[in-house]
């Protein structure tokens, strides 16, 4: 018996060791370039649909992206993308993770003892035609102790970054970036260009003996590693940038009916996470390159025995494998089975059969329970974010509320997934600094725009849930309504009413839609816009501070009535105090340099950001733009030395040039010019700003005023009854209220101002 086993075994054995020779010979063929094309550029592999540019054209695909070109006067010879003139030095091609490593250069700042050193600053630019910077896999990364450092998208579209300060070298920590002396923060998705801009708020005089530069760049995640030497002077010019690479620009769905798709026999194929188009991965099972024909080939488990659970002899198959016992043996022949037993007997049969029902027995309760436990689990993890997020506080409040008034809701888990189709992709329609938005049907086919923000603080819980409170009874008609909140994930979920005709930043920058915005309507959306801030800032039971006023975040409906949105941003302001010490939130070219500069913030740097909304308007401009020359960039710089050089009409929209209506432009860019008077103090209120355009807007509406001299009185009686002139539209009693000197002229226009 000891030799009919020793046999088998020796049997068992030689399979293995002869299926690990035919793998091996099959592995050794498995090619990832087309035949009679370059395979390798120095250390690094070429696999297609990438091609070397000396090869033949049907080495790679289109467009030029494809192409490496091998710098062979190197040794070892160095691979480029495209040609080694733009200086991408590839690093490495993955057709498993669909990802091509390139090098690029670090952006640098530096000032001596004269003051800003222009010699050794260098502001970097990356432009890429097809492959998109991995969001996963890089992090945004600032060094220095006077240090803002800006990632700006070249087209003017958004921007972001970081801020690092410091007063010396020994407050730094050697690691990982903390903010003190550097400072990372992620990136978005489908990045294809940038430009990144550091500035510093004291020209390094005050860190300059050991810190005379500033320093920034984009780079592949856990690279940089922060060592306080680096202050001094970073010894890094090149940094490795992870980039994601796809085929073409259709979705699988679409791109797998065409006649140019790429995916052969044995794959399968995934939409693109970040920018277009798909990608081809072979089957699990199978092995090499999914984009040539028979690229994709059987792995052979059998002849590894780290790749299968076999005790027995294994069968390899296509895409898989399977075990059994040698004759005389009985079992299953795996490894976590039955294994092989040798002098299987027949009276053993039944006690298998019966063991095999009574596993499949246990295996239907196991699942049963499973599936109890999972929904229990759920219920309890839903329980345990409402209460995280402040849930039972909310419903307290709510409670204690005259409920006839008040129209909140706490909306359930399942009903705004419900809404959203689980949260497609198709249904975002804006995403931000504070989290995404998404359309939603409820059940009684009522849209709303839902918000799903980004992780709350914990320690902030009370604040949030009174904001939600103070938000919701906000009634304003110039303010986008909160309807609800669901707490019962991770992260809260708003629920506000649904504005169907888009951001005011689209319909002034859109050339097809600026032309409808003409004169009377932009003075109705800068005039309604001042009258929901002033509303926030001084008639709503708490003061509340918005914090990133941009025309983004003004939308219209389809009768061009502006509402105010996104207070993801937003902070209450205690009615015992007049500014607030804040981490500095908002977008450039619309923020409060006073703020930046001080980290206090009031409500004198919502006026400053609804100011450079008003030049917005009356230019047609962005507030901040690199493809303008360098001192027209910020366009509230650009607004203002037009004005002092009396050169307003030349930077004015040309829609409102043609109405003529000089004049009132002229008042209302008096208007903008006061709310960017860099000192706080001196910049008008948010009231008596809506004050002044209430009053442009009502001359712009009554254009017989311009040719009637009528005393107050006259006036007065002339719109059809007596009106106390201390009281204004929105019922707001002025009686007791003196306007700032810069104000007093539209406070009450007098008859013969033309107006």
């Amino acid at each position: 018996m000891f030799i009919h086993e020793l046999l088998s075994q020796v049997v068992v054995l030689g399979t293995i060791v002869l299926s690990a020779y035919h793998v091996l010979i099959a592995e050794a063929h498995v090619s990832m370039t087309k035949p009679g094309c370059r395979s390798t550029c120095g250390n690094i592999s070429i696999p297609y649909p990438f091609g070397s540019s000396d090869s033949d054209p049907h080495c790679r695909i289109r467009p030029s992206s494809f192409t490496v070109d091998c710098d062979d006067s190197a040794s070892p010879s160095v691979p480029y993308t495209g040609n080694k003139s733009e200086d991408f030095r590839i690093l490495n091609i993955s057709l498993e993770d669909h990802e091509i490593w390139v090098t690029m250069y670090t952006a640098q700042d530096c000032y001596n003892r004269t003051g800003y050193d222009a010699k050794s600053s260098d502001f970097i630019t990356l432009t890429l035609a097809r492959f998109p910077i991995s969001n996963t896999k890089n992090k945004f990364t600032a060094i220095g102790c006077d240090t803002v450092a800006s990632f700006l998208d070249r087209h003017g579209n958004f921007s972001f970054g970081c801020m690092s300060t410091c007063n010396d070298i020994s407050e730094v920590t050697n690691g990982s970036c903390s903010g003190i002396g550097c400072c990372e923060t992620s990136i978005p998705r489908g990045l294809y260009n940038y430009n990144i801009s550091i500035d510093s708020f004291s020209d390094h005089a005050k860190v300059l003996d050991f810190n005379p530069c500033s320093y920034a760049f984009v780079a592949m995640s856990g690279f940089y590693n922060f060592s306080s030497g680096d202050l001094s002077g970073l010894e890094l010019e090149e940094v490795p940038i992870v980039l994601n690479w796809a085929i073409g620009n259709k979705k699988c769905e679409v791109a797998n009916k065409s006649s140019n798709y790429m995916c052969t026999e044995n794959t399968r194929c995934t939409d693109a996470e970040n920018g277009s188009g798909y990608k081809c991965t072979c089957l699990d099972g199978f092995h090499g390159n999914p984009y040539l024909t028979d690229g994709c080939q059987d792995i052979d488990e059998c002849a590894d025995p780290n790749k299968n659970q076999c005790t027995g002899i294994c069968h390899n198959f296509d895409g898989s494998y399977n075990c059994s016992c040698p004759k005389g043996y009985y079992g299953d022949g795996w490894k976590h089975g039955q294994g092989c037993t040798a002098n299987a007997k027949p009276s053993h049969l039944m006690q298998i059969l019966g063991a095999g029902v009574g596993i499949i027995v246990l295996l239907f309760s196991v699942g049963f329970l499973y599936l109890g436990i999972k929904k229990r689990k759920l219920i309890t993890l839903k329980e345990k974010y409402f209460k995280q997020n402040g849930g039972l506080l909310l419903q307290q409040q709510l409670h204690e509320r005259d409920r006839t008034t008040n129209t909140m809701k706490i909306f359930g888990a399942e009903e705004l997934e419900k809404a959203t189709n689980n949260y497609d992709e198709n249904k975002i329609i804006g995403r931000g600094g504070y989290g995404t938005v998404y359309k939603g049907l409820l059940p009684n086919d009522m849209v709303v725009a839902i918000k799903k923000s980004k992780l709350v603080d914990k320690t902030q819980i009370d604040q949030f849930v009174n904001e939600v409170i103070v938000l919701s009874q906000i009634n304003h008609r110039n303010v986008v309504k909160l309807l609800g909140c669901c707490l019962e994930t991770e992260v809260p979920l708003l629920v506000y009413e649904f504005v169907n005709n888009g951001t005011l930043f689209d319909h002034i920058h859109n050339r097809n839609k600026s032309f409808k915005m003409s004169w009377g309507t932009r003075l109705r959306i800068a005039s309604d816009t001042a009258g929901a801030l002033s509303y926030l800032h001084s008639a709503a039971s708490i003061p509340i501070i918005h914090r990133d006023i941009k025309s983004t975040n003004i939308l219209l409906d389809d009768n061009y009535i502006a509402k105010v949105s996104d207070f993801g941003a937003s902070r209450l302001v205690p009615l015992d105090q007049t500014q607030l010490s804040t981490l500095v939130l908002g977008t450039l070219g619309y923020l409060d340099p006073e703020y930046l500069h001080t980290n206090q913030l009031t409500e004198k740097s919502d006026v400053y950001s609804f100011g450079v909304v008003l030049v917005e308007l009356i230019t047609g401009k962005k507030a901040l733009s690199f493809d303008r020359p360098e001192k027209e960039r910020s366009l509230a710089m650009h607004f203002l030395l037009s004005l002092k050089n009396n050169q307003l009409f030349e930077i004015v929209d040309e829609v409102i040039a043609r109405e003529g209506n000089n004049e009132q432009v002229r008042e209302f860019a008096n208007v903008a010019k006061k709310c960017l008077i860099v000192k706080g103090e001196e910049r008008p209120t948010m009231k008596e700003v809506a004050i002044e355009l209430e009053g442009l807007k009502a001359s712009s509406n009554h254009p017989w005023m311009h040719s009637v001299d009528l005393n107050g009185e006259e006036a007065i009686h002339l719109l059809g009854e007596t009106i106390d002139p201390t009281v204004y539209m929105d019922g707001t009693d002025t009686t007791n209220t003196e306007p700032s000197d810069s104000m007093k002229s539209h406070v009450m226009p007098p008859v013969n101002s033309g107006r």
